[in-house]
């Protein structure tokens, strides 16, 4: 990993959001914490003239573009050259001193450039080079996408740099190797670069796509029209030369008789991520979030704490961001700290109100798990329980004002009453609106103050 100067690293700040108040017996405590990095000076500059950065002035960073190459790409014949003009817009992206390469992905990995096992670094020559060796991408193969991010794993650790970010493309299913060997293969780079991930067209597997974006902690999304692919690709490349600070975990500490229920992201998607956890020293674990640029995030923290009698009070958690491996070897603190209480009492009214950032996620993260059990039942042909998960759905999209996934909902049911959640199931959807609805079931609407 490499150093990181002060003049390129955000600053994060903490704020809790609970009610700390259980009434006698009480033991579940739910926190949201609202992470905030700001002012890391680079960020403005990366999205309107990434390539004007001074080499050396901004976060060092690397990225590798991985295409889908497989014959589906040649049907229709525009796919494949969307394709190629998507990945030159994100070579154009790209910041003076960023090493990049670009790979063709079939059921095996070719180096596209610049080859050799080598990363190029970016410049108006090398941009250049790059484009011009687009022209030979063709489609045929098959597709095994293991084999394409373990190519970017190998191309993007031989970097020396601060960042490392992977873009995915593809237009199909993952025919060409086992799941077993896709999962082994995400296992194996989880943690070593984020990476996000695009399914062009409907012939792919969205549960695949999302998957690969969720292990490696980056965005995924569907672009339907082949057309749209460069503005994608624009954005997202913008987005990466935007994340100034890597490998940033959330460390809760716990005291003793302290259970961690869950930890979620609840914002600006719903991510699970108690399972992630690694140990770090005496009752304090680390939960990966990634790498950041100038951004919010809120996640949901519920804790068991030890039953307690009234008028008692403890320290349910400690809240702090770390870099778990700088380049020393230790962890490094980034100066935010949160604190989660608990304070057992009598009032009834205390400790019975639900604090408003935590019911409105609670709520959102319901909105993410029913529509995906409602779009599984809809296609196992379970009607009624398809319709009552998504009307289900669309009552939460409408109470909390989380209008983008009541547009996608209204495509797939007749919305009778949103309040009561009443609806009907559409004879006839789209496969693109469909797919569109899953792929963004996670996308999340923040509280409103």
């Amino acid at each position: 990993m490499a150093n990181f100067s002060k003049s390129n690293v955000p600053q994060f700040s903490v704020d809790v959001y609970q009610n700390e108040y259980l009434p006698e017996g009480g033991r579940e405590v739910n926190a949201i914490v609202t992470v905030t990095a700001t002012g890391g000076g680079t960020i403005g500059s990366a999205v309107t003239a990434p390539h004007l950065y001074p080499p050396g002035h901004g976060p060092s960073a690397a990225v590798a573009i991985m295409v889908d190459c497989s014959g589906s790409m040649d049907y229709p014949p525009t796919k494949m050259r969307n394709a190629r003009d998507a990945t030159a817009a994100a070579i154009d992206t790209l910041r003076d001193g960023v090493h990049f390469a670009v790979i063709g992905g079939t059921h095996v990995a070719k180096e596209v450039y610049p080859g050799g096992g080598r990363l190029a670094v970016a410049d108006p020559t090398t941009r250049e080079q790059a484009k011009q060796a687009l022209r030979k991408l063709s489609a045929g193969g098959g597709t095994a996408i293991g084999t394409w991010l373990r190519l970017a794993d190998r191309l993007l650790s031989a970097a020396d740099v601060a960042i490392r970010h992977g873009i995915l493309l593809t237009d199909g299913r993952n025919e060409h190797e086992s799941p077993e060997d896709l999962k082994a293969a995400l296992e194996s780079c989880a943690g070593r670069f984020t990476c996000d991930a695009r399914g062009v067209g409907t012939d792919w597997e969205v549960k695949e796509v999302t998957g690969i974006a969720s292990a490696l902690l980056g965005s995924a999304d569907i672009v339907a029209d082949p057309a749209g692919l460069a503005a994608d690709f624009t954005r997202m490349m913008e987005t990466a030369m935007g994340k100034e600070v890597a490998d940033v975990a959330l460390r809760l500490w716990t005291p003793v008789g302290t259970t961690i229920k869950f930890v979620k992201q609840v914002a600006p998607t719903v991510e699970d991520l108690t399972d992630r956890r690694t140990e770090a020293g005496p009752r304090a674990g680390d939960y990966p979030t990634g790498s950041w640029g100038d951004e919010s995030r809120d996640y949901h923290v519920c804790v068991e704490v030890p039953a307690a009698n009234i008028g008692q009070e403890m320290l349910a958690a400690r809240v702090s961001l770390v870099i778990p491996q700088s380049s020393d070897g230790t962890a490094r603190n980034l100066g935010a700290q949160g604190l989660v209480r608990a304070v057992w009492t009598d009032d009834m009214a205390a400790s019975t109100s639900i604090n408003p950032q935590v019911a409105h996620y609670t709520g959102q993260a319901e909105l993410a798990q029913v529509i995906q059990q409602g779009l599984d039942l809809r296609k196992s042909g379970d009607i009624d329980g398809a319709t009552a998960k998504l009307g289900r759905a669309v009552q939460l999209a409408s109470a909390s004002g989380n209008a983008d996934t009541a547009k996608l909902l209204a495509k797939v049911v007749d919305v009778v009453d949103a309040a009561t959640g009443t609806v009907r199931l559409k004879a006839k959807v789209a496969e693109a609106d469909e797919m569109t609805l899953e792929t963004r079931s996670t996308k999340t609407v923040r509280v409103k103050k």
